[in-house]
């Protein structure tokens, strides 16, 4: 039994090198296995080899102990903080599972099955690595020596229909008042910025609001990892590249928001700004194509603001603080902030319009009212 165990590893090794340099055959994962077993194991007996290809499929593809959890629909997020503690996310709170890996090395198998198939690999060298899985998930890994407590996988869950302005509003993520206001002024052009911290629900909110884009424009979409889930037709889906393993071959989201001017956009949709990209979104708000929305991360409106002055900064192309400010001023119309509370709900705290002030760029609450009437 430990010599079976140990040749269903190496073929499973083998099957990854081979995915990893791109040798791996046209056919299914399955016809694939059973060719390297005929070849490596001719030797063996009919039902020896069609065990064999049923082990090595299972290391091969099988994700252990986290199989129940991507399984369960409430989960949306899975964090494994090393082989023995493994926590989720259920309906925004962060919760311990039981839930454990028998090894670093267990759980290093584990990762190499989630990244083989996207050739993606991490190693020694190369310790850290974003993914996105066929199903839209996202995947991060970081490893020894970065992560002190082991392999370190954390999967966010895809959602295939996101959320409506309707579904916010039903969940309290939204005042009714609130979203008939945001929609009017999608449907009207205005720029928007949805702000806020990690897991506030930015996406979803961005997402959701892109939903009053009216169905006869074009809109180009650019993500680092692609979430969001347009319900228009004339959408163009973009997605940033990361270098491969020499180091080349990177696309950012700047040089992405750029080549999307040339795409003869009606809106632009950033999933988040938090580079130098900022200076070219705002560019492009001030030439012509206004009523795009994107997110950054943030405290407050005001902050927010800020944060859109420093990162267009970065940019390093020399412009004057105070350019960079009217820049800020005259492309964005309203700032949506919003935070996730205690309980794990995710609430729109603030719907702020951008108003100019002494030296730039501040932000003026929308009253109810004002909301109910615009």
């Amino acid at each position: 039994m430990e010599a079976f165990e140990e040749l269903a590893e190496a073929l499973r090794s083998r099957l990854i090198e081979r995915a990893r340099e791109g040798a791996a055959g046209a056919g299914g994962l399955e016809e694939e296995v059973r060719g390297l077993v005929d070849a490596e194991a001719g030797a063996l007996p009919g039902d020896e080899r069609a065990r064999l290809c049923d082990r090595v499929v299972l290391l091969a593809t099988g994700l252990g102990p986290l199989e129940p959890l991507l399984a369960d629909p409430a989960v949306d997020e899975v964090m494994v903080n090393g082989p023995d503690a493994v926590y989720v996310e259920r309906r925004g709170r962060v919760e311990r599972t039981e839930v454990a890996f028998g090894s670093a090395g267990e759980l290093m198998h584990a990762i190499e099955r989630i990244l083989a198939p996207l050739g993606r690999r991490v190693d020694e060298a190369s310790p850290l690595c974003d993914a996105r899985l066929p199903d839209g998930s996202r995947v991060n890994v970081v490893i020894p020596p970065l992560a002190l407590s082991g392999p370190c996988l954390t999967i966010r869950r895809f959602r295939r229909h996101g959320f409506s302005l309707a579904d916010l509003v039903e969940n309290g993520t939204l005042a009714r008042d609130q979203a008939d206001f945001l929609a009017g002024r999608v449907s009207a052009r205005a720029s928007i910025l949805v702000s806020g911290g990690t897991g506030s629900g930015k996406t979803t909110t961005l997402n959701a609001l892109s939903g009053s884009i009216p169905a006869g424009e074009r809109i180009v979409t650019i993500e680092d990892a692609a979430e969001l889930r347009l319900r228009q037709h004339h959408v163009v889906r973009l997605e940033a590249r990361p270098p491969n393993l020499e180091g080349r071959g990177e696309v950012t989201i700047r040089q992405l928001v750029r080549n999307a001017l040339r795409m003869r956009p009606d809106r632009i949709v950033v999933g988040e700004v938090r580079g130098a990209e900022a200076l070219d979104m705002l560019q492009a708000l001030n030439t012509g194509h206004e009523g795009s929305l994107t997110t950054v991360h943030a405290n407050s409106p005001a902050d927010a603001l800020r944060r859109v002055e420093t990162l267009a900064l970065m940019a390093g192309v020399g412009l004057p603080h105070a350019a960079v400010r009217e820049q800020v001023a005259s492309a964005l119309d309203l700032v949506v902030h919003q935070a996730r509370a205690a309980d794990g709900s995710r609430r729109v705290e603030e719907v702020c319009e951008v108003v100019r002030v002494a030296g730039g760029a501040g932000v003026r609450e929308v009253s109810a009212e004002e909301g109910t009437g615009g």
